[in-house]
């Protein structure tokens, strides 16, 4: 997190949720009823309900938030991270990565932005549900959170929406839980879901491919460390300024972006 490379690299980004893919391959239907777009269909709605009826949350996640430099180079951004959730409206969520340390906090009616790097913060009036929330820092404040469309009351219809084709790809291992594998895609995104299988169906990685920039950038969340109910331990959304951090406005709250100062963002091709 002390070592900053100098040199100004210039990259080109759709969105936070961007990398890009390492390999192509040709992918068949499979036979049976894993090709079946209605039983993915379901899958992807058990989880959205599963996720909607836990009260109390918790998961620990790694992030690769991938980037085309102007001369496409493909560059991977690495972060990692905590998110609690109490449902309808508290949330607190956490990102360290090689040059920023974020904790965001929210207690259903201020909104609190920490860089804990440079000691300072910003506070905002969003009074509201989580999902009030998410649309928010994403719209208005160009902050969206870890992995936000599967935290919503509804993922499912967010994740559904401009969907024109579907595959159920079997299955998969993720950090030793096995998943059943779909694949979607979208008019401007691919997207790709790992859902834990069995009696708690959470979404064990997520990843999301941009067609609107050259080399097919990509977003990956790994999910792991998850935890519902009374598993979850207690915590406290205020914000309580133990290090006499300075307030900012959350416009001029740096050190808090996913990517460094020493990149600068051009233009999509």
């Amino acid at each position: 997190m002390k070592k900053i490379a100098r040199k100004l690299v210039k990259v080109s980004m759709a969105s936070i949720f961007a990398a890009a893919l390492a390999l192509i391959v040709g992918v068949g239907s499979p036979s049976g009823a894993r090709a079946d777009e209605a039983d993915a269909k379901r899958l992807l709605k058990a989880m959205s309900d599963y996720m909607a009826a836990q009260k109390a949350i918790s998961f620990g996640y790694d992030a690769t938030l991938e980037v085309v430099s102007e001369d496409e180079q493909k560059l991977a951004l690495a972060s990692s991270g905590a998110v609690t959730l109490n449902r309808p409206d508290k949330i607190r969520a956490t990102r360290s990565g090689g040059f920023a340390d974020v904790e965001m906090s929210f207690d259903g009616k201020i909104l609190t932005v920490m860089g804990k790097n440079l000691n300072i913060y910003a506070q905002t009036d969003v009074p509201g549900t989580v999902d009030h929330l998410v649309d928010e820092l994403r719209d208005t404040y160009n902050r969206p959170l870890p992995a936000a469309d599967l935290l919503l009351s509804n993922s499912y219809d967010a994740l559904m929406l401009d969907v024109e084709d579907i595959k159920d790809l079997g299955s998969g291992v993720i950090g030793g839980v096995e998943c059943d594998y779909l694949a979607f895609r979208a008019k401007e995104v691919d997207w790709q879901i790992w859902i834990a299988q069995g009696e708690r169906p959470y979404p064990c990685r997520y990843t999301i491919t941009s067609k609107l920039v050259t080399s097919g950038p990509q977003y990956t969340i790994q999910i792991r460390d998850w935890k519902t109910g009374g598993e979850v331990a207690a915590a406290d959304f205020s914000f309580n300024n133990a290090t006499n951090a300075e307030k900012v406005e959350l416009k001029n709250l740096e050190g808090a972006d996913e990517l460094p100062e020493h990149f600068v963002i051009g233009e999509s091709q």
